[in-house]
């Protein structure tokens, strides 16, 4: 017999007979399976609270694109601010590839938006049709009264889910109560329209039908994560080693080595919960999301055989195969790899947040006059001309001096304060004066500063260029 290579066992090849049979997930308890919901109580309670939270007299995060400004919660960000996206995208990534080289996909399986809604279809399902074998034999049956009461019942249910999630979704970009007043009112514009449906379309259908087939084929994420794993990533495992071979008792009392037998029963309820239908006992696939449901199945059954817990549990390759401890689990996760994906992430993190604490609540633009270089006033003086735009990054509002200097004798010509609104911002025109024959003629290099009068540690000096005939 050929032994397969790490390689081949981790992405084995899987002969799909029917790729459009419907998996009907059997219902389980135990401690992963409290976890999930955890997750999906935790997530939504975020997902669907923090835009109704009160903050400084506004949403706590909003991204209002009409007006260029995104609030997250003390925070008011421009779209000059794009530079925190990027990092925003690489934080991501990095936390996305240490994440997995360490865990696996349990992101996936306890977290995703996919996985999480879902869940929260499939709780409506087996609510209103029942356990696995109730749902199964109701599909199968005649399209009666019954039946079509169940399916009207449940599918209404998931299209209030959905549309409330798409009304949701829509509520972060325009404030959630001018949302719902505008609709009651029947003023909702025709993009909040389109968002709330396309969105609450895309949940019903990805949650409602797509389900397995979104990890299956269509999540990229799932493609491509084998290549972030390695023979110490956690992983889903099946002690093969133990369990084989397989084959049910003649006695439940009866010891399993005494009779040629595994710890494995081969009851097939690890294949019945799982929610992307595959056998954990072929080892790791593509489709596993790691939901741990086949092992909260086995240990329910090992229980009930009075046989030890974790012949699938969350290890290793390396662990299984030589029966690490969990310690020694623990210590071979600090990899090369892994250390450096967590200090780039560390240091990007550190430079983020740095950035944030010191990040100045205004911004400034000066661009020259173009219509004329320079002008000769009335006593003889060279005037420059500067159209300023000032941005107040916060919510309070504040009044800024603007003053000039880098040359002999320059001076700012008039008042030389502003006021901008909290989250607001301010357009003037200010001209900047120098004796003529005071220096050389062309261009001299100045600098603006432009600081809080309150404050002055909130300031920003701004160069700039003064010509002289």
């Amino acid at each position: 017999m050929v032994k397969q290579s790490p390689k081949q066992r981790v992405i084995p090849i899987q002969a799909v007979t029917d790729p459009n049979a419907k998996v009907y997930p059997r219902s389980i308890s135990g401690r992963f399976q409290n976890w999930r919901i955890a997750f999906v109580w935790l997530t939504q309670i975020i997902f669907y609270g923090l835009c109704w939270l009160p903050w400084n007299g506004r949403q706590a995060l909003l991204f209002d694109l009409e007006e260029r400004r995104f609030y997250i919660f003390d925070m008011v960000l421009y779209p000059q601010d794009t530079i925190y996206l990027t990092f925003l995208l690489l934080l991501s990534a990095l936390a996305l590839f240490l994440f997995t080289a360490v865990a696996g996909r349990l992101w996936c399986g306890y977290a995703c938006p996919q996985t999480v809604y879902t869940e929260i279809f499939l709780w409506i399902e087996k609510w209103i049709e029942g356990d696995r074998p109730q749902r199964m034999k109701l599909d199968a049956g005649p399209r009666t009264p019954e039946r079509l009461r169940k399916k009207t019942l449940k599918h209404g249910i998931w299209l209030a889910i959905s549309l409330w999630t798409g009304l949701t979704f829509v509520g972060y970009f325009t404030p959630i109560r001018e949302l719902l007043a505008s609709i009651g009112m029947g003023s909702i514009g025709a993009w909040e329209i389109f968002w709330v449906l396309f969105y609450g379309a895309a949940t019903y259908g990805m949650a409602g039908f797509l389900r397995e087939h979104m990890c299956k084929y269509i999540c990229p994420y799932a493609q491509f994560q084998f290549v972030m794993f390695d023979r110490d990533t956690l992983i889903i495992a099946y002690d093969a080693e133990r369990g084989e071979p397989r084959g049910s008792r003649p006695k439940k009392t009866a010891d399993p080595r005494a009779i040629g037998l595994g710890s494995c029963i081969d009851c097939g309820i690890c294949v019945q919960v799982c929610p992307t239908g595959i056998d954990i006992r072929d080892g790791l696939q593509l489709e596993c999301i790691g939901c741990a449901a086949c092992i909260d199945a086995c240990d329910g059954v090992m229980d009930k055989m009075n046989y030890p817990r974790g012949l699938i549990r969350y290890s290793t390759e390396n662990a299984v195969e030589h029966h690490y401890s969990r310690p020694q689990i623990i210590r071979r996760a600090a990899r090369l790899r892994t250390l450096l994906y967590l200090l780039a992430f560390l240091a990007l993190s550190g430079a983020v947040a740095w950035s944030l604490a010191t990040k100045v609540p205004l911004k400034v633009g000066i661009q020259k006059d173009r219509a004329a270089l320079y002008r000769e006033s009335h006593d003889g003086a060279i005037e420059n001309t500067f159209q300023v735009h000032l941005t107040n990054a916060s919510e309070q509002d504040r009044r800024f001096r603007i003053s000039v200097h880098g040359l002999p004798g320059i001076r700012l010509q008039g008042e030389d304060t502003a006021s901008v609104p909290g989250a607001g911002m301010l357009d003037l025109s200010v001209t900047v004066a120098n004796e003529a024959g005071s220096v050389g003629s062309g261009s001299h290099p100045i600098t603006f500063t432009i600081e809080d009068t309150a404050n002055p540690d909130t300031r920003v000096e701004h160069k700039a260029t003064f010509w002289m005939p």
